[in-house]
């Protein structure tokens, strides 16, 4: 609590208004908002994509889509030219909706949109014992905890299913790398693979 300091003509002041009016003149006004209101707008774009798991989810499906289709693209430049500008812009749209940490190794879609990376401990699978009465986080007690809204998040999805996939842990040399164009490279493998697979099939069957 400030300090309440009697004034000799008129009512008591804090030691809080001694300090602000002895501070400095300058143009920089602060806004006055206190720290803890300053931390909850700092959640907010995280815990908006979270309550629209759903939507954000049928949006990256065609994300998914559309980058699978510029596979020629990206392997006709190379996947190592484009790495950069394509990290560039991935870190600033990902950091911006969902606080991404650019692990490189992303499972939004299996979390509800609420990064894992975001929680202190970086915990891939499921929350700790340390988890508030409030839901809140044991290490940020103003943070909501990361695996709660994961399952909140989770329970919006087409396949909530995912969220009980046991993950692996972190590879740290994959951070500050493209999870986009890592994603894209293994589906274009995996669909030429299932091509490939499919050709041989039939040719055996034209030879017999």
């Amino acid at each position: 609590m400030s300090e309440t300091i009697p004034a000799k003509d008129g009512p008591a002041v804090t030691q809080a208004t001694l300090v602000k009016k002895a501070a400095p003149k300058s143009d920089y006004k602060p806004a006055d908002v206190s720290p803890q209101r300053r931390v909850q707008r700092s959640f907010a774009v995280r815990l908006w994509s979270i309550r629209h798991s759903r939507l954000l989810e049928w949006f990256y499906a065609r994300f998914a889509d559309m980058f699978l289709l510029l596979h020629p693209l990206w392997k006709g430049i190379g996947y190592g030219r484009v790495e950069g500008p394509i990290t560039f812009v991935e870190k600033r749209v990902k950091g911006f909706m969902f606080d991404c940490r650019m692990c490189g190794q992303c499972i939004l879609s299996s979390t509800g949109m609420s990064c894992p990376m975001n929680c202190p401990k970086q915990l891939r699978n499921g929350p700790c014992g340390g988890v508030r009465a409030n839901g809140n986080c044991e290490v940020e007690p103003d943070m909501p905890c990361v695996w709660v809204k994961a399952w909140e998040g989770s329970q919006n999805m087409v396949h909530s299913d995912r969220i009980l996939t046991v993950q692996k842990p972190v590879d740290q040399s994959l951070r500050e790398t493209s999870a986009w164009l890592r994603v894209t490279a293994q589906a274009a493998a995996a669909r030429e693979a299932a091509a490939a697979a499919k050709n041989g099939t039939a040719n055996t069957g034209a030879s017999a």
